[in-house]
């Protein structure tokens, strides 16, 4: 995440569109280090969100509204003191610094007119919120910084306010082609790193994407650089920061499949084929979208984290049970050796004389000679009999170990596929019903309380929804029990069925409403079917595809799992970034 000065540079764009010669009407303070501040100016009514959250420090617009305290903290209190009403006078941003400040007119006790200043430091684990009068005195702040935690600035009522310049960096805006090749070019570290420690407001990302567009590895080192390399990486720079200075930002969250993985003011060009960009109209959406789609896959993964525990103890379990299976099913391979021993001895052991320890006799089964060994103690008779009753414990055993072969086979796919299925789960109400599944199969134990805890579990989880660039309707199952209901009860005859051959995964529908599919919606059904299943990250995936009034529920086995024959096949990537899903 790179919520740099570039970033606050685009954000303060925003905030003069939106807040300009405006007023302050109401302030809250929703957790103990931010402020939502709901304001007014030529677009209307707009509420700001602020955070000096040392793990997340923001600034944006936001139409969602966050519950406050019963009682407002003091710092809260002594804002919508002074504020109550105040009319922005100005919004700067000191450099590329990682700071807002807000110069705010309103009148005193006594109806004069005065200054005052509030200022939003987003640094990191140093984040602030700043109440200043007009001649920068600290008046109060979000978080108070004493000598014993700084020894380079106090954050105290009666200080005075400064910017604290611990680092010796250069401001980008201003910065000339000699210090950046004396300075930048010549740091004792990779490239990358010399750009965002020696530049004030860049952070690790861009200083990659510069280096990037200026076609040099970010991790060389930045004193090997030649003269030409050093100038043109300066100008790639210039480039970049004069898009900045012009205020042509263009708001982007960079996407590897459904997950966002970074976001930028500046178009991201660094990254490869297996990403893409979606723009914003404004930096807050961005933010927002952004930080939204975050917390929706941090929710889910935790959520999912003792589900996906639950399975894989299952599956260990079950593959450790096959391994002695099959190593039990190999004890029982003598069973057929035993029944010609027994049958040998009765044909031929009748000339057997007492105390006979074995004898050589002609395999009718194989026409070859053979040893049979006799227990001395035992006649030909008995001998015939404790081979005929190994053979038949074997037998036994083998019929039992082939069922229970293949009922773990059957449970260790099942588990396979519920595994898949947490893979794809987007939401909470996805793993309620991969949950009931569990349950369902005896995973997981019900837990009932009373009178409501046997109501049935609502399920609100629905299939994914795609439409072809043909306009054909496109179904995705997201479990097995969806898989079943799209197939089976959803899909009519001649509509269209894929699935990844071989591997756990979805069942895709295309509806075909009695129309022959073009080439391209099998394509991207296929696409649909790769992308949706364990193959998802592999370069190819074989799809296999047939109408669904071939597919036949498998007899006796699980939701979701199916029988067909003489089916289709194609060989397609799991690309599905030009599909469009209705949400």
């Amino acid at each position: 995440m790179a919520f740099d000065g570039i970033t606050i540079a685009a954000m303060v764009q925003e905030l003069h569109k939106n807040l300009d010669n405006g007023r302050f009407n109401k302030i809250a303070q929703p957790e103990s280090d931010a402020l939502m501040i709901t304001g007014k100016g030529a677009n209307g009514q707009c509420r700001l969100f602020i955070s000096a959250s040392p793990s997340l420090p923001l600034i944006y617009f936001t139409g969602k509204n966050k519950p406050s305290p019963l009682t407002a903290p003091n710092f809260c209190m002594l804002l919508r003191k002074h504020l109550s009403s105040a009319r922005i006078g100005s919004i700067s941003q000191p450099g590329l610094e990682r700071v807002v400040e807000f110069e705010l007119e309103h009148l005193n006790e006594l109806g004069d007119p005065c200054k005052k200043y509030l200022i939003v430091e987003l640094m990191g684990k140093y984040s602030n919120i700043i109440f200043c009068d007009e001649n920068r005195m600290i008046l109060d702040s979000i978080k108070h910084v004493s000598s014993h935690m700084s020894s380079i600035r106090e954050v105290l009522p009666g200080r005075d306010y400064f910017l604290p310049q611990t680092q010796e960096k250069y401001d980008p805006l201003t910065i000339e082609e000699e210090d950046f090749r004396n300075v930048v070019c010549k740091k004792p570290c990779n490239i990358a790193k010399a750009i965002y420690t020696t530049l004030t407001g860049i952070s690790p990302l861009i200083a990659e994407e510069i280096c990037y567009r200026a076609s040099i590895d970010g991790n060389d080192a930045a004193q090997s650089l030649d003269e030409n390399a050093s100038v043109h990486l300066y100008h790639t720079f210039k480039r970049l920061i004069e898009q900045v200075q012009e205020e042509k930002f263009s708001p982007n969250i960079i996407y590897h499949g459904e997950e966002p993985v970074e976001y930028a003011v500046v178009p991201l060009t660094q990254y490869g084929p297996d990403y893409h960009s979606e723009t914003f109209e404004s930096v807050s959406e961005m933010l927002e979208t952004y930080y939204a789609s975050k917390e929706i896959l941090t929710r889910i993964r935790q959520k999912s984290s003792d589900l996906r525990r639950i399975v894989q103890t299952a599956l260990e379990r079950n593959r450790k049970k096959l391994i002695l299976q099959q190593k039990q099913m190999k004890d029982t391979a003598k069973k057929d050796k035993y029944k010609v021993y027994g049958e040998l001895i009765n044909t031929y052991g009748y000339g057997l004389e007492d105390g006979c320890k074995s004898f050589k006799a002609l395999n009718y089964y194989t026409n070859e000679e053979i040893q049979v060994p006799l227990d001395s103690q035992l006649s030909a008779h008995e001998n015939s009999v404790k081979y005929f009753d190994r053979y038949a414990k074997l037998k036994r055993t083998w019929e039992a170990l082939s069922v229970q072969i293949q009922e773990t086979k059957d449970e260790l796919e099942h588990l396979d596929s519920i595994s898949t299925a947490l893979d794809i789960a987007v939401s909470e109400d996805d793993l309620i019903q991969l949950k009931e599944e569990l349950i369902q199969f005896g995973y997981i134990k019900r837990h009932y309380s009373g009178k409501k805890g046997n109501k049935k579990v609502r399920i609100n989880s629905k299939p994914f929804h795609y439409i072809s660039s043909d306009g054909f309707h496109m179904y995705v199952g997201k479990n097995n029990f969806q898989n079943e209901e799209l197939t089976f009860k959803f899909a009519t005859g001649n509509d269209w069925w894929f699935h990844a051959k071989g591997i756990p995964g979805s069942h895709v529908i295309v509806k075909s409403e009695g129309q022959e599919l073009p080439d391209r919606t099998f394509e991207e059904a296929g696409r649909l079917a790769a992308y949706y299943s364990k193959g998802r990250d592999a370069e190819k995936v074989e799809i296999d595809y047939i109408q669904k009034k071939q597919v036949k529920k498998t007899p006796g086995g699980k939701p979701g799992f199916v029988i067909y024959h003489t089916n289709y096949s194609l060989l397609i990537d799991p690309d599905i970034r030009n599909i469009q899903q209705v949400k």
